[in-house]
């Protein structure tokens, strides 16, 4: 009885989570769609500013459940972030959680409303968010598709790639791709003050044998199954960043083997002072209920109330069924 009891408590950590955040994506639409109508006549800047509010509220309602119901510490080190800037982030890819890891950093900013991913083309036709995220950018990973220890074709690929084209082959990391950087480093030049190169780490990802596994999925994020998030920060001044394609490549590959090196040294050394940290003093910072609880109560006391009214469901279903196809209507034609 006890274990059985535990068992569907540890399901719970997942299951709450994931129904909540799904379950208010309709009030989310429902809201945006209203102000997209509504600002239609306004200024630009007026729908623009409502608009990042109104993500800001369904992102820290996600760091609500990331942050303060799963037990996990943020230790930051490098460059700390302290002032909100335009920048472009640069990341490695090895999860469905890291653009969490990019939404953590964020609010330390004052910046969540201001977030923007470049996504896999797939991704595009998810249900409601799709042709919402599909129009974003800022946040990306030039991997291209997540490192995972367990796909050795991906990575010996990756590493032939980088052997024939004459680059240092890496070993925690893909080689990475430099069409979405030159892209969005051209057209955002004259607005960006900096690149944020980060590196991040989740701790407990080696085994007995001291083989590195996969990183923690969502699910497992959730259900608490990683204990700590290390985010190395490298600040980087648009200026010392070459802007012709030819030379950026070289330099974005540079940026990772620095990447590599931090991350061999986390995961490889043989040290254990020196493992399961990145090289210098860590921060670790808690990030105040006070940040995220409001949000989660908005949207989930808004939904509720809908789901309380024959009416409000009603809507609620056709924003779902209609919400989807209008969604992947759009996207298709803007492809």
């Amino acid at each position: 009885m006890l274990l059985s009891l535990v068992l569907h408590m540890y399901s719970m950590c997942c299951v709450l989570p994931a129904a909540v955040l799904l379950g208010t994506a309709p009030t989310y639409v429902l809201a945006w769609g209203a102000w997209r109508l509504l600002s239609t006549f306004l200024p630009s800047r007026f729908y623009q500013a409502v608009d990042d509010r109104l993500y800001c509220i369904y992102q820290s309602m996600v760091l609500f459940f990331f942050e303060n119901c799963t037990g996990v510490q943020i230790l930051l080190y490098g460059d700390l972030p302290k002032n909100k800037e335009n920048i472009i982030y640069l990341a490695n890819h090895q999860s469905t959680v890291d653009w969490i890891v990019a939404d953590i950093l964020a609010i330390r900013q004052n910046a969540l409303g201001h977030v923007r991913y470049v996504l896999k083309d797939g991704l595009k036709w998810l249900p409601l968010y799709g042709c919402y995220f599909s129009q974003m950018y800022l946040v990306i990973f030039p991997e291209g598709t997540r490192y995972n220890p367990e796909l050795t074709k991906v990575i010996s690929a990756s590493q032939t790639f980088a052997a024939q084209e004459g680059l240092p082959v890496l070993k925690h990391v893909l080689t990475p791709r430099i069409k979405a950087t030159h892209v969005a480093f051209d057209s955002m030049k004259n607005y960006l003050d900096a690149i944020y190169d980060v590196t991040v780490a989740f701790e407990g990802t080696v085994d007995d044998k001291g083989q590195r596994k996969g990183a923690p999925s969502m699910a497992e994020f959730l259900c608490k199954e990683c204990p700590k998030i290390h985010i190395h920060i490298d600040r980087i001044d648009k200026k010392d960043v070459p802007e012709e394609q030819v030379y950026m490549k070289r330099w974005l590959h540079e940026r990772f083997e620095i990447k590599d090196k931090l991350l061999i040294e986390f995961y490889d050394s043989l040290d254990p002072e020196r493992r399961n940290k990145f090289p210098g003093e860590s921060v670790n910072s808690k990030l105040s209920l006070k940040k995220t609880l409001p949000s989660f109560l908005i949207l989930s006391g808004v939904t509720a109330g809908m789901l309380m009214t024959e009416a409000g469901r009603k809507l609620y279903v056709k924003t779902w069924i209609y919400g989807t196809l209008i969604g992947c209507l759009w996207v298709s034609i803007k492809a």
